[in-house]
Parts: structure tokens; C-alpha cells; sequence
């Protein structure tokens, strides 16, 4: 069975949003940053994948592949993932290794496999100093971009253990500085064009 996008939630009578909410749920319990952390990135780019008129496939698979962006993450040792300061390089590496992870836990299912590649780059940087491969441009997977925009947002208004929280104006000042550097710029000029409806869905 479809949903409206044509992407398959429900096969043999299995509803993976459900499967998709337990595995969510997991690195939760795990990490007490992601709690909500996840819902949130998700509910935004949905909303932004809306907003670039994406078609509804597209648009489903991102807004999954976002729910799971993180779930690399559970890869992570505890002491790096839930360290209240700043990771030295040795930590920092055994964290950027988690959107490799997230891609290979995806790859086991025939279902959430087509999903692995948005999961895999959404760490890459649009001028290619990004990770894990160092994708450039219209080589990162459009769902990769829209996710690392909304990432992003909601990691900037959060409050971290070495920092507090940045204002939404710090956020938005931050994300047109580096389009084209961080981010797509015609991705981030419609996100921020439409800022007031995409942050919504974050806390100030």
C-alpha cells in the first residue's frame, strides 16, 4: 500500500512509520539531545520540500530519510555522544562517522534502503568541504540539502551542553551567510524566505 506521495509505509500489512518511530525512538533513549531533535528536522523538511514543490514521492522520502538522519548515531560510544563539552579530534572523528553508519543500518532493508544516500550526505557541504566524501554542488542528494538546512536550524536553537541556544535572528543570519558555502543557496533562499512557517516547529 502507498500514501498519497506514492512511497511505500505499508507492506504485507507492516507499517513502517511505526518501525521507522521504534528505531527513532531507540537513539533517543540513547542520546538525550536527539529526543525530539529528529521530529523536528523531519516536520521541517517536509515543510521546505513543500515549499520547493517538490513532487509527493520526493517529498515522502525526505521526510523520512530526515526522521532517520541521525540514527548513525546509535554507532556512537556514549561518552562521545553524550559529552557535555566540545569533542577533542579524536571524538570528532568517531562522530562524523555516523551518516556512514546510518547508511549502512538502511542498506539492510530492502524498504528503507532507497533512503540510504539523503542519509549518507547530509553532512556534505555545498562548496565540498563537507563529509563523508566531500560532495560538491548538485552532487549531494537534493534531500541531503534540504536536510542540512534543517539540521542546521534546529541544532543552532538548541541548547547544547557547551552552549546555550542561539536566537532564531543569529540562526537566520547564519544560514544567509553561507549559502553556497554550507548550503544550496536556491534551497536556502526559499527557507528563508519562508522562515516564519519553518521555524515553527522550533523552540526560541
Amino acid at each position: 500500500m502507498k500514501n498519497e506521495s506514492g512511497f511505500e509505509l505499508c507492506r504485507n500489512g507492516i507499517d513502517y512509520h511505526e518501525i521507522i518511530e521504534c528505531i527513532v525512538s531507540a537513539l533517543d533513549a540513547k542520546d538525550p539531545y536527539t529526543a525530539g531533535h529528529s521530529q523536528r528536522v523531519s516536520d521541517m523538511a517536509l515543510a521546505l520540500s513543500g515549499f520547493l514543490k517538490l513532487d509527493r514521492e520526493e517529498t515522502e522520502r525526505i521526510h523520512i530519510a530526515a526522521h532517520l538522519h541521525d540514527i548513525g548515531k546509535i554507532g556512537v560510544p556514549d561518552a562521545v555522544l553524550n559529552k557535555p563539552d566540545r569533542l577533542s579530534p579524536d571524538e570528532w572523528a568517531a562522530m562524523k562517522k555516523h551518516p556512514q553508519t546510518g547508511a549502512q543500518i538502511l542498506s539492510k532493508s530492502r524498504h528503507l534502503n532507497e533512503l540510504k544516500d539523503i542519509v549518507l550526505h547530509h553532512h556534505e557541504r555545498y562548496d565540498g568541504n563537507g563529509y563523508p566524501y566531500g560532495l560538491r554542488g548538485d552532487e549531494i542528494p537534493v534531500g541531503s540539502r534540504i536536510i542540512s538546512i534543517c539540521d542546521s536550524i534546529d541544532a543552532m536553537t538548541s541548547d547544547r551542553g557547551y552552549r546555550d541556544a542561539y536566537s532564531l535572528k543569529y540562526c537566520y543570519e547564519e544560514i544567509k551567510r553561507n549559502l553556497g558555502i554550507l548550503y544550496d543557496p536556491e534551497i536556502g533562499a526559499v527557507a528563508l524566505e519562508h522562515w516564519a512557517d519553518l521555524t515553527k516547529y522550533v523552540a526560541e
